[in-house]
């Protein structure tokens, strides 16, 4: 989300496209419903309702309503917005029994405890895999350093309910994402990766191993020490050291959660 006007009742987001990144004004009115993800939740279903107030830019934002013809403004019958927060680090522990792990976050330097809970999903990279993307994304960083465009797939956003998304260099953000990240698949590069990621097996907190590398996006908590999963990647160790962005060159998409109101994309026209 890129701006936020509570006089005109309007929120500005950056949406993408395959003729690019554009700009969509949201016009909200009293009878627009407006929701927010509750802290420490990950459910659909346990968006509560907020007034606009508590929307903020660099929020994460969807809504459905009806679009102007030009496509640049959107009158919303419901949003939901959250704040949502990724992280990339090590395992310093984990504890299957109270379904939590801690991560040493590699950005703020602090450990972060982060619950697991039923809807938490937990995947992981084979090494082969994690190799090839980590390869990707080294010809990005290379191609950025030169001037020119990166050449990384990433992977698109996905609909409420679908499995996680990634996004490395060279693809377009998120519409619903809203906050600074990397850019737009091309070619089918995204639609590819997301489905390599969608046929990942889950795996279990006894899966993972202290000192391992992991990614993941996470509902804000009570406090910045502790968040609940709503998806973590492990074995990503060659991604984060493949640029030197690191844990800033490839992030997960927070819109993986249940529930399936808002259908797919960050703005949409209404059926």
């Amino acid at each position: 989300m890129k701006s936020v006007d509570p006089a005109a009742g309007t929120v500005t987001v950056s949406v993408s496209s395959l003729a690019g990144a554009k700009t969509v004004t949201v016009q909200t009115s009293p009878q627009t419903i407006l929701r927010r993800y509750a802290p420490d939740s990950v459910k659909f279903d346990d968006a509560k309702p907020a007034p606009f107030n508590q929307i903020k830019p660099g929020d994460q934002l969807r809504a459905r309503g009806t679009r102007s013809a030009d496509g640049a403004e959107l009158a919303a019958d419901e949003v939901v917005s959250g704040t949502f927060r990724n992280i990339a680090g090590t395992l310093s522990s984990v504890d299957p029994e109270a379904k939590s792990l801690v991560v040493m976050d590699l950005l703020s330097k602090q450990s972060v405890t982060v619950r697991i809970s039923a809807q938490s999903q937990l995947r992981k990279l084979p090494p082969e895999m994690a190799t090839g993307i980590a390869m990707r994304l080294k010809a990005a960083a290379a191609g950025e350093a030169a001037g020119g465009p990166g050449q990384a797939g990433g992977a698109e956003r996905t609909a409420s309910g679908s499995a996680p998304t990634a996004t490395a260099p060279g693809a377009q953000p998120a519409a619903s994402q809203g906050g600074p990240g990397p850019g737009g698949a091309r070619n089918g590069g995204a639609r590819d990766f997301q489905q390599m990621i969608n046929r990942l097996p889950l795996v279990t907190l006894a899966d993972l191993q202290k000192g391992e590398a992991v990614i993941l996006v996470a509902s804000e908590g009570s406090s910045s020490a502790e968040v609940t999963a709503i998806t973590l990647l492990g074995g990503v160790e060659p991604i984060l050291t493949a640029t030197p962005r690191g844990a800033q060159g490839f992030t997960l998409s927070p819109w993986t959660m249940g529930g399936g109101a808002m259908g797919e994309g960050g703005v949409e026209p209404n059926p």
